[in-house]
């Protein structure tokens, strides 16, 4: 049997699918490309990067399609990319030592590093995603699919750049997952990843009102030890203030910092909502509402990047904080700290 194949599902991405695959090929065994009906050069593209290329008719169903292809590897180990992903580092943990050749008991957590350019959002979100599976596991879920299994999760060192939450990339594909999302939450109302995955779809193209709406019901939803709930409520803080519900958005706030007092995107929001309400109540602006403020993006920088969190984003524990508080010292016109802090934010980037 094959050690390690890679195993995607991709339609119409002749533009891409050649880095994911280039990107792949010295760490893997075989390749496999699962084409759900392109009508672009997706399938010779892959071709000519060595894939082998099954034709599968799509049926509006993700896991199906991922079970498909799955069905075609014959490896005790399979990397699943997308087209819009690409191996960015941390390769090493494809090796034989990570993965040996009898296969294993546990399911690799990879790093999926998103490119993001939403309002509230942008730059690199992390998320960490089961991608290597052994032999037999397969999957479950029209949309947002996950692996169908009870074995425990490992986190890898492996990177997977991604750039199909980009404006451009979300413009091609339409309203296919949307559809499909509201399709799976007529049958599980109460299903609080799908509210969460419906809340992203709306921010990621600049519906504020409905994000909120559906960011606070997985929110209501969601147990609180949710693996995502970093994630959910550092999103719904962003969507409530982009909503003008700033209200609620602090009320969320203080409710749940006991949770994250380790969470650079927390407080770089927690920062963000504080100079809102500055704004908004100017007789509370400075015995407040900006010191919170400038605490807030101050223990950003004590805190550091945690790129281990779930959803977090690049730079806020770092040069983004560092440059929200030499913006808020120059607009109070204390020059020497805004300068500290400028030079500190050039030297984090």
């Amino acid at each position: 049997m094959t050690r390690l194949a890679l195993v995607m599902i991709a339609r119409d991405e002749a533009g891409a699918i050649a880095r994911a695959l280039e990107s792949a090929r010295p760490h893997v065994d075989c390749m496999i490309v699962l084409d759900t009906g392109s009508v672009d050069d997706t399938r010779a593209v892959a071709e000519a990067c060595g894939a082998q290329v099954h034709e599968f008719a799509w049926c509006d169903d993700f896991a199906a399609a991922r079970n498909a292809a799955l069905a075609h590897s014959d490896a005790r180990w399979n990397l699943v990319l997308d087209a819009d992903e690409w191996i960015e580092g941390g390769a090493q943990a494809l090796g034989p030592d990570t993965l040996p050749a009898e296969g294993g008991g546990f399911l690799g957590e990879v790093q999926i590093a998103s490119r993001l350019d939403g309002a509230g959002a942008e730059g690199r979100g992390v998320a960490w995603i089961a991608r290597v599976l052994p032999a037999g596991v397969g999957y479950v879920g029209r949309i947002h699919e996950q692996p169908a299994s009870d074995l425990p999760t490992v986190r890898l060192p492996l990177v997977i750049g991604h750039d199909g939450y980009t404006a451009a990339n979300l413009a091609r594909k339409g309203a296919r997952n949307e559809t499909l999302l509201m399709r799976e939450l007529a049958g599980a109302p109460e299903d609080p990843y799908l509210w969460f995955q419906l809340a992203k779809e709306h921010q990621a193209r600049g519906r504020s009102p409905q994000a909120a709406l559906c960011f606070v019901e997985a929110l209501r939803l969601a147990p609180a030890d949710v693996r995502y709930r970093h994630a959910l409520v550092v999103r719904a803080m962003i969507a409530l203030k982009a909503d003008h519900r700033l209200a609620d958005a602090l009320a969320l706030a203080d409710a749940e910092v006991a949770h994250w007092l380790d969470s650079p995107d927390f407080y770089f929001v927690v920062g963000d909502l504080s100079l809102e309400a500055a704004s908004q109540q100017p007789d509370r602006a400075m015995d407040h509402f900006l010191p919170v403020a400038e605490s807030a993006w101050k223990r950003c920088l004590e805190i550091g990047e945690r790129p281990e969190l779930d959803g977090s984003i690049a730079g806020r524990g770092s040069h983004l904080a560092a440059h929200n508080l030499a913006v808020f010292y120059g607009t109070l016109g204390l020059t020497a700290e805004a300068a500290e802090y400028e030079a500190l934010a050039a030297r984090l980037g």
